[in-house]
């Protein structure tokens, strides 16, 4: 397996992912927004990898920028969408995605990554519920308990970000 940025000619492969690894109630919104966020510009660029494996791309993951919606200062990047082929499923492959893009955006001095999601998958690269508090989100919730963030090594900052503003394709109600 080799992890690689994604580029716009993986757009296809990334929707079939994505159609592929959820559900009927989900996977077409899934697969809009992640092929919607690799169309996307923002300054600064959001962050795509890939797992590629013998057959094609076996896992994806985005990371865009979050801006303080009072200042438009860079805050904090934001972990959506992720995805793994449901035969590479609990083979390391969205771990592996996860921890390397953590470790991109900690090189760039990211001090924060945002995630919406399960709290035990996503507690084990170090998100919490706690740090999360003081990132306010674009729309209300439907599970708050799955609004969380980890503050990497590299940045030794106190955060203090209230609300929030994030890239297009993320700025949908229906998502949060």
């Amino acid at each position: 397996m080799n992890i690689r940025t994604a580029d716009i000619a993986d757009v296809d492969q990334i929707r079939r992912l994505y159609l592929a690894a959820f559900g009927d109630e989900e996977k077409e919104s899934l697969a809009n927004l992640a092929c919607d966020l690799l169309n996307e510009t923002s300054k600064p660029d959001s962050l795509h990898l890939v797992a590629d494996v013998e057959n094609g791309i076996g896992g994806h993951v985005a990371f865009s920028p979050v801006w303080s919606k009072t200042s438009r200062n860079l805050i904090a990047y934001i972990l959506a969408p992720l995805a793994v082929a449901p035969e590479k499923q609990n083979t390391g492959i969205g771990s592996q995605l996860v921890r390397e893009g953590l470790r991109i955006l900690e090189a760039r001095n990211t001090g924060q990554v945002l995630v919406y999601g399960s709290p035990d998958y996503y507690g084990r690269f170090g998100f919490t519920a706690e740090l999360a508090k003081e990132f306010i989100p674009p729309f209300k919730l439907q599970y708050s308990f799955g609004w969380q963030a980890v503050q990497l090594e590299s940045s030794v900052s106190d955060v203090h970000a209230g609300p929030i503003a994030c890239v297009k394709a993320l700025n949908k109600p229906e998502l949060w």
